[in-house]
């Protein structure tokens, strides 16, 4: 009986504490077996009642299916997927209970065979007609003149799939035909479709590393062109949603690295008028995570299962750091030793607690930049502008106290009034009681200090001086690596709590 009690008691405090962290959050992963499996499931999410028209895609040809997203959203169709000679048992039981009238197929005979329209036709659609081309950039044109005609059109990357996905729910809540070219030559569909219907609004997806400066110039003759670019394809993610989709706080993550469950995706995010999101399967680039914290995001739908987006990327997205850029500064390093005492060298315990500083940051979704990771030594002024080139929300400096006589010992803090004087005065706070705590150390309380690094930083900022290296049972504490995660677990509940209580 006492063990039940106890067992309901800590699933309690564990619900209490995932509230606490998420209650402002809601998050859904749709999955699967396969990326087969995982078209099905969007599809049963997003048309719980059938559909006329599915869209049908080979599994592993993107360059047929880039230009479909806005095609299904015309028809209000899912996009499910086939092997190129068979229909899986998911997708052919999946049509059954759409009951759709027409299916759509795109792509070539070499990407979906004849075989595969039979079997349509033995499980009942009445009708099957393909849209294809002699390649890629014909079946984008062919795709666009199944819209209705548009003067204003997007144009991606014909190689490549991320930048045409991400723009697809966009692109498909407009009618605006995705067209695609190469980087340095425009595609003959591009050219005849601008032709045809006087296109004279034109969206470039990608940096010129995709579609050239070359393309753009010409195509601005009398044209309205705008380029929307990144620094990487997640970065892209992030400006269309900045740039195009307006305020949101629902967004769709698929991975970055394969196209399936972005395409398939995309329609289910355009009828619940939300952008996609790229990311790397087990890492959260950094520009996402601050996209998120900026925009007190507040539900996200995972398109795919654990190897396709892990589940530490909630973490990320939902920890209660999510998207905060946090400076961790290990004081020293190089030639610059710091103190020595007792056996210990400053730089060496201050970066080991900066690198376990950083890794339970992490964990709390915080987008964590170290002014060093190794035996280096940036100088004062270049830390200071690590801060500042980053847009970082906070800054911590790890020290180790020394004194020429080995009595003095115990934790003490510094902030300093020039910048952001009250948040700093108060991460202050939360971190010192908390060392005291942790550490068994005497309080030496906090204080105002003129330390170049939290004097000229513009943000929050403390230096920590952890404990004194000159004493010795200070040093012996800071000798071992229990008192070194005692005081990395410190430092992050102080700063977990100053973001908590803001």
């Amino acid at each position: 009986m006492v063990k039940k009690l106890f067992f309901l008691l800590c699933m309690f405090i564990f619900i209490g504490l995932a509230y606490d962290v998420h209650a402002q959050t809601i998050n859904e992963r749709i999955a699967g077996k396969d990326r087969f499996e995982v078209a099905v499931n969007i599809s049963k999410k997003g048309w719980t009642d059938g559909s006329d028209v599915v869209i049908l895609a080979n599994y592993n040809a993107f360059a047929d299916a880039l230009s479909a997203s806005t095609l299904a959203y015309k028809y209000n169709a899912p996009i499910l997927l086939t092997h190129g000679d068979r229909l899986t048992d998911s997708t052919r039981e999946e049509i059954r209970r759409l009951m759709p009238r027409e299916v759509i197929v795109i792509g070539g005979y070499a990407t979906i065979s004849s075989d595969v329209i039979n079997q349509l036709k033995q499980i009942g659609v009445s009708t099957v007609r393909r849209i294809d081309g002699k390649d890629r950039y014909e079946v984008a044109y062919n795709i666009a003149n199944e819209l209705p005609a548009s003067q204003t059109v997007i144009i991606a990357y014909g190689l490549a799939f991320a930048d045409a996905l991400t723009i697809a729910p966009y692109a498909a809540q407009n009618a605006y035909p995705i067209l695609l070219s190469n980087k340095d030559n425009i595609s003959n569909g591009v050219l005849r479709y601008i032709s045809e219907n006087n296109v004279n609004q034109i969206i470039i997806i990608g940096g010129e590393g995709s579609i050239s400066k070359k393309i753009e110039n010409e195509l601005q003759e009398n044209r309205s062109v705008t380029r929307i670019s990144g620094a990487d394809r997640y970065e892209v993610s992030v400006n269309i949603a900045k740039q195009l989709m307006g305020s949101n706080r629902k967004f769709f993550v698929a991975s970055g690295l394969t196209f399936a469950d972005a395409l398939t995706g995309s329609i289910l995010a355009a009828k619940e008028n939300a952008p996609i999101l790229l990311t790397r399967p087990n890492v959260l680039p950094s520009s996402i995570q601050s996209f998120i914290h900026q925009n007190s995001a507040s539900q996200f739908v995972i398109l795919g299962g654990n190897a396709s987006v892990q589940q530490n990327i909630f973490d990320k997205m939902f920890g209660p750091l999510a998207g905060i850029k946090i400076v961790v500064d290990p004081g020293h390093g190089k030639r610059d030793t710091g103190a020595i005492g007792n056996g210990l060298l400053e730089k060496e315990v201050v970066l080991d607690i900066g690198n376990r500083l950083k890794t339970k940051l992490n964990r709390a979704g915080a987008i964590v930049i170290m002014t060093r990771e190794d035996d280096s030594y940036p100088t004062l002024s270049e830390r200071v502008e690590i801060a500042h080139k980053n847009g970082a929300d906070a800054f911590v400096s790890i020290h180790l106290n020394s004194n020429e006589k080995s009595s003095p010992n115990g934790t003490e803090t510094y902030w300093n009034s020039r910048y952001a004087s009250e948040e700093s005065k108060r991460l202050a706070e939360e971190i010192q009681k908390r060392l005291v705590k942790n550490l068994g150390t005497k309080d030496r309380g906090i204080k105002q200090g003129n330390f170049y690094v939290i004097k000229y930083t513009k943000i929050p900022s403390v230096l920590v001086e952890v404990a004194f290296i000159s004493n010795p049972e200070d040093a012996k504490k800071m000798a071992t690596s229990t008192y070194r995660e005692k005081a990395a677990q410190a430092i992050f509940e102080g700063i977990l709590q100053f973001y908590k209580s803001e």
